[in-house]
């Protein structure tokens, strides 16, 4: 088919605007579909005639649907060893993804968790030595708490009397 490069460039402007009539496409179509066609509209050309290809093709198609069943049910050419090792290669890394898991999860626990407390004594007669001056230590301590809660009490008893006083007079 024949077409004046003014009226081409006309449709396939309009074409690339998507602005053509069904009519128009069909004529570009049918332009494109010959071999004569000019060097500067070869690129648009095999586009066109991909095109008309791709509508040729479908997912109806009998030998399409018999070719993926055939790749589907074929048998498969690994041997029985290597899939062996792949399952294995698996279950392994689940291992390792396991094992990981749990020693950063034990890491964080010792972090979050305090230090025991450890015998800082070996020999049981100096630790029993240590134990009594702490101790004495705290008798001490305790018995100046008990002087100074003495002087309080006494302090209160005071304070009472003041006030039974005070009440009386009143």
């Amino acid at each position: 088919m024949l077409m004046d490069s003014n009226r081409l460039n006309e449709l396939l402007n309009k074409y690339w605007n998507c602005e053509t009539s069904l009519e128009e496409e069909q004529q570009l179509r049918e332009y494109f579909k010959g071999g004569d066609v000019p060097d500067e509209w070869k690129e648009t050309a095999v586009l066109f005639r991909y095109f008309e290809e791709s509508k040729k093709k479908s997912l109806s198609d009998i030998s399409f649907d018999r070719g993926i069943m055939e790749k589907v049910h074929a048998p498969s050419k690994k041997g029985k060893m290597t899939r062996l090792f792949y399952n294995s290669m698996r279950i392994a890394a689940g291992v390792v993804v396991v094992m990981v898991a749990t020693w950063f999860i034990r890491t964080e626990v010792r972090k979050s968790t305090p230090q025991e407390v450890v015998d800082t004594y070996d020999d049981p007669k100096l630790a029993f030595e240590e134990t009594k001056k702490a101790l004495m230590m705290i008798s001490k301590s305790f018995g100046t708490a008990e002087e100074q809660a003495k002087k309080i009490n006494m302090f209160n008893e005071a304070q009472e009397e003041i006030q039974k006083k005070k009440e009386s007079e009143l």
